[in-house]
């Protein structure tokens, strides 16, 4: 493509060399340069990519965005200097691949809990009701009946637009987006046209990254400040920190609740671990899919397709037939009739919630056992959160390991126990090894007792000392279920 195509609308600072070249690639990674690339130099946290400026030129790059002009400007290169090229890269990166989000119905949820639950349930949704869809969530990335493993919640500026220039070539009318925190405040959503936000809510997490709550709620909150007149913010109102996302938004403001009056109301008339029956806006159906937080995500789902344009009556029985999501409240039961849910809550409001969902269900004669720990090399302030609520909340908890990365299990686990309450000293203990975690569990469980085993949900894998080990929940209770019931 030539480069002034690709700088269309985007304020430049200054400008050196040929703007009418030809631009085979846009790099941000000098190790992945190409010959007639277009490599953005960006400041990060680790490394400034002005230091690569050079390397990138040997690779055959032959121009350069920078916010600093090096002091040797060759003659054969193009240098265009603007103020921030982290923001200027996402618009570079959507002009090269032809505008993609602009062509679609590009629908973004973001909020602490349910972004997973709430894109991926859309996806099928649409699915269901015969549209063709693209999927960018932590599970996976989906285009129509492609699937693409998916390495971040949301991926760089260059893939993301690739992507969606690739569901518009594959002719997909609506793409869905979980986007993250970190995705917002390094300006990966940065040239998005979204059509549809919708806000799941907010608790304390990622504060390794943001350090304050504050800051993690500003950085949220930006995403909804960001979008376009003709766009649509859908506000859970139910969340003391709702209105607060949408306060400063130009967009057309709706709501969605279970507890308050809301443009989209629901309520849960009967609840059981087979499934809810649900009331949305005064008609009312069943889903297999159970707890308060799987009516909010289905709720926030169903006012999504109103405003998409779809009617009640072919949404709810569509709703109906859509199955759970992988590592989210997902259940099996062992032939010695114990219970188990394998979920992906690993923030104390992940994890409060499901432990809810599950007590309200139970009848209190069955136990209920909580196996889960921390992952290394994050936010540390939940932590003795996870441990008061674990303890509070079940028969027995079990602290173990999540995926510990560069930190010391034992460590995690310690801090993890400063949150326990005296009077629940007896309701726990701390197993490392997470495989005997879930082993101790099943042991101490009777027929009926129900063991969640929560933290990674859909993961396949543990990371100790930066090594990724296969390890997945689901097939471990599997198999030492049958091996202890022999």
């Amino acid at each position: 493509m030539n480069l002034e195509e690709i700088l269309h609308r985007i304020p430049v600072l200054e400008i050196f060399g040929d703007k009418s070249r030809f631009i085979s690639e846009i790099i941000f990674d000098s190790r992945k340069a190409v010959e007639n690339g277009l490599y953005v130099a960006i400041k990060g946290t680790v490394s400034d990519g002005h230091d690569f400026i050079t390397s990138s030129l040997e690779k055959g790059v032959k121009a350069i965005v920078c916010e600093e002009l090096p002091t040797d400007i060759k003659a054969e290169i193009t240098y265009i200097k603007v103020k921030d090229a982290s923001k200027t890269l996402a618009h570079l990166a959507s002009n090269f691949y032809g505008n993609p989000s602009a062509k679609l119905n590009l629908i973004g949820i973001t909020g602490t809990n349910g972004k997973t639950s709430t894109t991926t349930l859309l996806f099928d949704l649409f699915k269901i009701l015969g549209f063709k869809s693209a999927l960018i969530s932590t599970v996976e990335y989906r285009i129509d009946e492609e699937i693409i493993p998916s390495t971040h919640t949301t991926p760089d500026v260059i893939r993301l637009n690739q992507m969606l220039a690739k569901a518009v070539e594959a002719g997909c009318e609506f793409a869905f987006m979980e986007v993250s925190s970190h995705g917002i405040h390094q300006h990966r959503t940065e040239g998005l046209q979204f059509k549809i936000a919708g806000f799941t809510n907010i608790t304390h997490d990622h504060l390794d990254y943001h350090k304050t709550f504050e800051e993690y709620l500003k950085t949220k909150k930006r995403f909804f400040d960001e979008l376009n007149l003709d766009a649509i913010a859908i506000n859970n109102v139910d969340d003391k920190n709702g209105n607060v996302m949408l306060q400063n938004t130009k967009a057309k403001k709706k709501t969605y609740a279970l507890k308050t009056m809301a443009d989209y109301h629901g309520k849960i008339t009967e609840v059981d671990f087979n499934g809810m029956l649900l009331n949305f806006n005064g008609k009312e159906f069943w889903t297999t899919l159970t707890g308060k937080f799987n009516a909010y995500n289905l709720l926030l789902a169903y006012a999504v397709a109103i405003e998409c344009g779809l009617h009640t009556e072919d949404i709810l029985p569509a709703l109906s037939q859509l199955k759970r999501v992988k590592g989210r409240f997902e259940t099996l039961k062992s032939d010695g009739g114990i219970f188990f849910v394998v979920d992906y809550a690993h923030t104390p409001d992940a994890l409060e919630n499901v432990l809810d969902s599950i007590n309200e269900i139970r009848t209190k004669n069955e136990r209920l056992i909580t196996v889960f720990g921390c992952g290394g090399d994050r936010d540390v302030t939940k932590r003795p959160e996870m441990g008061k609520i674990a303890t509070r909340k079940s028969t027995l908890a079990i602290i173990t390991s999540d995926n510990p990365r560069t930190e010391d299990p034992a460590e995690i686990i310690r801090e993890i126990e400063k949150g326990v309450e005296p009077q629940y000293f007896s309701k726990y203990t701390s197993i490392p090894d997470r495989r005997e975690a879930i082993k101790m569990a099943i042991k101490f469980a009777e027929p009926k007792d129900i063991i969640v085993v929560a933290g990674k949900g859909h993961e396949t894998y543990q990371e100790i000392n930066g090594v990724k080990h296969h390890f997945d929940d689901q097939e471990t209770i599997i198999e030492l279920a049958r091996l202890m019931s022999k």
